[in-house]
């Protein structure tokens, strides 16, 4: 009876994934960040669609809600749900607005519901991007970065290690064992019972985490004006949104920046409004 050889591929850390974000193009961002902070297997990363993604990132709602149906989910168990944090949220908002007006390489696109989230690049016509191609990418960027090893004749470093890098950050980070695979798809035998708390509770315990692969210095800056905001009564969340940051020709970096801005405005206007009363 032969045995089965397995070999295993190590977690990325937070350094060498922010490598590999600084030399990708913005599709590369995007596909490494999905797996990155949604914990995505490429096989479902590959069929997710444009519907999948579009309320919350429309509405600027962050981290963005990803319900994950189980046709697209690896042996079709069942659905679960997972969601994409500011970094992630922020490189796919600007390659959808860079598909909708197009580039010197490609046409504007039309998105419909239905619309591949991530689209193969070498055919004229738009279609979904296949599990292959994600791997070819992440392992071009692991090449380009100098993070290739092998072991046995293996890489050390794989698209899977990406999905690993989602757990064990979150297990650091002091999120529950359960929530963390739930929010990776695997069976669990209190699967109803996390999935029955409902999508705002489970966005909280994603959101209070503060995955990320940069640094979270800013993102702290942002929670704690938040939470002061929070504290006199009025909806952060909703300042944000009503202010629609976000408009697809700003950076990542400049996007905080605003929200920052914005919400430390909304605490003065706040205090003088107590002060005055």
């Amino acid at each position: 009876m032969s045995r089965r050889v397995t070999y295993k591929d190590r977690s990325p850390t937070p350094e060498e994934l922010t490598t590999v974000l600084d030399i990708a193009n913005l599709r590369g961002k995007v596909i490494v960040s999905l797996l990155s902070l949604g914990g995505f297997r490429e096989e479902t990363l590959s069929k997710l669609k444009y519907r999948h993604v579009k309320d919350d990132l429309e509405a600027n709602r962050f981290p963005i809600h990803v319900h994950v149906e189980a046709e697209i989910v690896k042996g079709k168990y069942g659905d679960y749900d997972t969601f994409l944090g500011t970094e992630a949220a922020q490189y796919l908002k600007l390659y959808i607005e860079e598909r909708k007006t197009g580039t010197r390489r490609t046409k504007p696109e039309i998105l419909t519901d239905e619309t591949a989230l991530i689209r193969d690049e070498t055919r004229a016509i738009a279609k979904e991007v296949t599990p292959k191609q994600i791997r070819y990418v992440v392992h071009q960027l692991y090449v380009k970065a100098g993070l290739t090893k092998h072991r046995n004749g293996h890489y050390d470093l794989r698209t899977h290690s990406l999905r690993k890098y989602f757990k064990t950050q979150m297990l650091a980070l002091g999120v529950q064992p359960d929530y963390v695979d739930y929010f990776m798809g695997h069976v669990l035998d209190i699967y109803h019972d996390i999935q029955s708390i409902g999508i705002e509770k489970l966005r909280s315990v994603y959101s209070a985490a503060r995955l990320s692969i940069r640094p979270k210095t800013k993102i702290n800056k942002i929670d704690q004006l938040k939470e002061m905001i929070r504290a006199l009564g009025m909806n952060p969340e909703q300042v944000l949104s009503n202010s629609a940051l976000a408009d697809g020709a700003i950076t990542t970096q400049n996007t905080e920046d605003q929200q920052i801005a914005v919400l430390r405005q909304q605490l003065r206007e706040l205090i003088l409004a107590e002060a005055s009363v």
